[in-house]
């Protein structure tokens, strides 16, 4: 699948939630984007037969708290979501860096061939950048409007996400490992 198709897929669903909140709510939203979020997964699947890991459990989360705050009409479960997942990321980073186990690589491997070292550094970056993702997502449903939430969850998250992961290029090309030749057979 290409960059821009991803993009779209990975995206699309927040648009929707955006543009849906909007008009008729948040609880509107929040089941529009439960319903794109399984299509966006389902269309991941058909486009590249495999169920990405990160959108997978994304998706478990979205219908798990949107389901939530529709059920108990109430918006806090969906604010709480981002908080949770992220949080839960860096757990699970944190953790594989004590283990001395490398999750990032199995996930990242086939477009990234690191040292242990490029993979460590990355792995705590990465830990660390969840933590503030959920801090940040705190701070603004508890400050802010909900529109003003929603307003930061989609112009605010993806940006900076998209702003770290350019960011993590200099570890990248400093710990980047010479691929390993094709063997002919």
């Amino acid at each position: 699948m290409n960059q821009l198709t991803r993009l779209l897929i990975e995206a699309g669903p927040l648009a929707a939630f955006f543009v849906t909140n909007a008009k008729a709510g948040i609880i509107t939203g929040t089941g529009v984007f439960m319903a794109a979020t399984a299509v966006a997964v389902l269309l991941s699947w058909h486009l590249e037969r495999k169920l990405p890991i990160m959108p997978l459990v994304g998706c478990f989360f979205v219908l798990l708290f949107g389901g939530l705050t529709i059920w108990l009409e109430d918006d806090l479960f969906i604010k709480l979501k981002p908080t949770v997942v992220n949080l839960l990321f860096a757990t699970v980073l944190f953790t594989s860096l004590a283990l001395r186990r490398n999750v990032m690589k199995p996930l990242l491997g086939t477009v990234l061939s690191l040292s242990d070292e490029g993979w460590r550094i990355l792995t705590l970056r990465w830990a660390c950048f969840f933590v503030v993702l959920a801090v940040l997502n705190e701070v603004v449903w508890r400050t802010m409007t909900t529109d003003a939430w929603v307003n930061f969850k989609v112009f605010g998250i993806l940006p900076l996400t998209l702003v770290f992961s350019a960011l993590q290029m200099p570890v990248i090309m400093k710990h980047q490992t010479p691929e390993e030749p094709a063997r002919a057979e």
